[in-house]
């Protein structure tokens, strides 16, 4: 199960930049809809597999196949189609119902999941994008398609480069930054070259092929050809910027919806229905002041608004922490999540605008595109330092209390992880 769920985001990972360039070649509507159904078609597949390795198929990699398609199309969709304050609106909209989502999933699969079976989450995922379809037709895809050739050694450096960065960052929780932790074994030999994590030589070996992907983007330039992303446009300031918040932006995220309902879950016993009402407050705010994000816009600078929702984030941790107790101070915890749904709010209101609107429109599937493997490649880097920090407080733990060197020993003394 846990490799099925890391290979989803591995999928993304080593084909966002491909599914950007096929927007372009294909169209932009096009991809969007294609994706769309084979979303669907993984959503189905899921929904009706009958093991493990039926769902590995479904929804680690169809459905993750789908979405490469879908996200940098919905990026340079919503760019062409509007204009101005418009466009910061949508933008907003956008990152509110996709935020919301995020925090109203536990809420939901978990009601569903507990009063009734987890397939039909999977099951209305495929009505849910029957109705995308059929509604697609009433969105202009102004932009002409291009007729290029995608270069295959870019997408072979681009994907085995990405997938072994996020490999090793998501594996790090499990075998260690640098020194060795847990690393895997052939027989009784624990794999750790010169005494050195795998997951630090998959992220290095990620690194060097990136660096070797970029080269080739720029003889590609120099030779007239299209690349498969225009190098070019990391020298925009305003772009760099916002890719780089929002890369912040999916780390904080992603390690709090990963400690969240560890805590909620394995130590204070809720189910996923709980756990999902406890977290709910995250998404009325994050809905909320997205909507305010694009009111202040009018007065303040995206700088400014940004500024504001990193501090507000910062301040949502803190209580977060004060709240977090064997018996829940649920006031206090309630307020850290608006909060922390209050900021991500504001910045979902200015990011997406920010980046897009930092290039022409002809380049806004690329833009798309790297704003997907910003997302899942700081999203796992949040998860993996949250696991890391998780495993070794848990080692420190067990050793103090007399299991040393094995993790699952407390665990099995809490009666709530049963």
């Amino acid at each position: 199960m846990q490799g099925a769920i890391t290979f989803y985001t591995l999928t993304m990972a080593a084909f966002m930049l491909l599914g950007a360039r096929l927007g372009d070649v294909w169209g932009r509507r096009r991809a969007f809809v294609i994706g769309s159904c084979v979303y669907a078609a993984g959503s189905l597949i899921t929904a009706l597999s009958p093991n493990v390795q039926f769902l590995f198929l479904g929804w680690s990699i169809v459905e993750g196949l789908g979405a490469v398609l879908v996200i940098p199309a919905i990026a340079a969709l919503v760019t062409d189609n509007y204009r101005g304050s418009e466009r910061i609106t949508a933008f907003a909209i956008i990152g509110a119902v996709s935020g919301a989502a995020v925090a109203a999933g536990p809420l939901i699969g978990g009601f569903v999941t507990t009063y009734f079976d987890w397939r039909y989450v999977f099951a209305a995922e495929v009505l849910i994008m029957i109705g995308v379809v059929l509604c697609a037709r009433i969105v202009t895809d102004p932009t002409p398609r291009q007729s290029v050739r995608i270069d295959l050694l870019s997408v072979a450096l681009s994907s085995i480069g990405l997938v072994a960065v996020v490999f090793g960052m998501l594996q790090s929780k499990t075998w260690g930054w640098v020194l060795p932790l847990n690393p895997p074994t052939i027989g009784d030999v624990a794999i750790a070259p010169l005494g050195i994590s795998p997951a630090a030589w998959f992220i290095v070996l990620g690194i060097v092929l990136l660096a070797l992907f970029f080269s080739r983007q720029r003889l590609l330039e120099n030779l007239g050809r299209s690349p498969l992303i225009h190098v070019g446009m990391f020298s925009i300031t305003s772009l760099r910027s916002g890719l780089f918040v929002l890369g912040a932006q999916y780390t904080v995220t992603a390690g709090l919806f990963f400690m969240v309902p560890v805590y909620l879950q394995m130590t204070l016993g809720l189910d996923a229905l709980e756990t999902g009402v406890r977290i709910f407050p995250l998404s009325i705010a994050l809905v909320l002041f997205s909507i305010v994000g694009t009111r202040l816009s009018r007065v303040l600078s995206p700088r400014m608004i940004v500024r504001i929702g990193q501090v507000s984030l910062v301040v949502s941790a803190v209580i977060l922490l004060g709240s977090a107790t064997i018996d829940l101070r649920s006031v206090f915890f309630a307020t850290g999540m608006f909060l922390a749904g209050a900021a991500l709010g504001l910045l979902a209101s200015q990011l997406g605008n920010v980046n897009m609107s930092s290039v022409t429109e002809k380049e806004t599937s690329e833009v798309g595109g790297l704003q997907g493997v910003f997302q899942n490649r700081d999203s796992s880097l949040g998860t993996a330092l949250i696991g890391s920090i998780l495993i070794g407080a848990s080692c420190r733990c067990s050793s103090r209390r007399g299991y040393p060197g094995t993790n699952d020993a407390h665990l099995r003394r809490t009666p709530t992880t049963g």
